[in-house]
């Protein structure tokens, strides 16, 4: 066993036991290492999946860590005299140091060695641009001023660029890549830039055409991809209300 088939062994061993910095640790290596007789790193989808699962697992904890803190110190911002506050605030700067730093890792890893130009391997292109544009998104969620800026326009970039490679390559519209750059590109429009307008609209394109499509739908993508259709459904239902409201 190499050291590549080594790691990629250990990264599943970490993520059954949930031990996902380790995890983490493991597939980093792997999607910085070319295998023998590639000029540069591509990952089989196994590997794919727990690049994404491995660093999707070590984010979601402190985002949802920030949004709790972030709530506490708005209740103890309505105390004048609360003498709790600065400690809330200095939890919530370190929470805000940790997700940048972890975002920013991610980001890097896919530019310097996953992300490049050419018509192969297009699927995973898009599923690595996807993921940029993802990690921009979370740093959009506590960000302020220059940055906040900074990371919208990174995150819309990396999303156009995905959605652009997938069109030109004709990737079926069923794919769950693709449904998944559709739902997440459209959460940052309604999230992010608040415009509900615009997340509507393509998530129901990406509906549609994928429900126009389904004949072309791979048995082994089939799970996934009525997954996200259901999610992308369920937003459309919520945010066509939001729409009509304003």
């Amino acid at each position: 066993m190499d050291a590549i088939a080594k790691h990629v062994y250990m990264a599943r061993i970490a993520e059954q036991v949930e031990r996902y910095q380790e995890m983490v640790d493991h597939i980093k290596y792997v999607a910085s290492h070319p295998k023998e007789g590639q000029d540069h790193v591509i990952l089989t989808k196994d590997e794919r999946s727990l690049l994404s699962v491995a660093y999707k697992n070590i984010v979601s904890g402190r985002r949802a860590s920030w949004r709790s803190v972030k709530s506490s110190e708005q209740k103890e911002s309505a105390h004048r005299d609360s003498t709790v506050l600065p400690m809330i605030v200095a939890l919530r700067e370190k929470i805000e140091k940790e997700l940048t730093d972890i975002c920013m890792e991610i980001i890097t890893l896919l530019r310097d060695y996953l992300i490049f130009n050419g018509k192969e391997n297009v699927e995973d292109q898009v599923f690595y641009l996807k993921m940029v544009g993802d990690y921009y998104r979370y740093l959009a969620e506590f960000q302020t001023g220059e940055a906040l800026a900074e990371s919208k326009a990174n995150a819309d970039q990396a999303y156009q660029e995905a959605m652009k490679r997938g069109q030109e390559a004709n990737l079926s519209p069923t794919i769950p890549v693709l449904l998944g750059l559709a739902l997440n590109y459209s959460v940052f429009y309604y999230e992010i830039l608040n415009n509900p307008d615009k997340a509507c609209e393509l998530a129901k394109h990406a509906f549609d055409s994928a429900v126009a499509d389904l004949d072309s739908l791979q048995e082994n993508d089939y799970k996934d991809a009525t997954l996200i259709l259901q999610l992308l459904r369920d937003n459309l239902t919520l945010w066509t209300t939001d729409v009509d409201q304003n």
